[in-house]
């Protein structure tokens, strides 16, 4: 399975948005493991012993993927994603006194 793939099946598993913090995360995983675990599961053990491996390797491909990810710190990008509303508004559009 490519590692596309694999991400994908693991996002989905995990049930996470297309769009999804650290935090936000580790509650999908925890939520899930307390679902899934072998002790709580004692109805089901052989499927829930496969459900948390499965749940395990998701987040741990999660995880692989978000710690290699590469952050940009360059000046122009930083001040880029640190403007406030107005200075946006100001940036996109212009001021008042632009258009005077």
């Amino acid at each position: 399975m490519s590692s596309f793939a694999k991400l994908i099946k693991a996002k989905t598993l995990l049930g996470l948005n297309e769009k999804a913090s650290l935090t936000e995360i580790k509650i999908k995983y925890r939520n899930l493991m307390k679902k899934w675990h072998p002790d709580t599961n004692k109805d089901d053990f052989e499927t829930a012993t496969q459900m948390s491996a499965q749940i395990n390797e998701a987040y741990e491909t999660v995880l692989s993927y978000c710690n290699s990810y590469e952050y940009p710190f360059d000046e122009e990008y930083l001040k880029k994603i640190s403007l406030s509303p107005q200075e946006w508004w100001e940036e996109k559009f212009g001021t008042k006194r632009d258009t005077i």
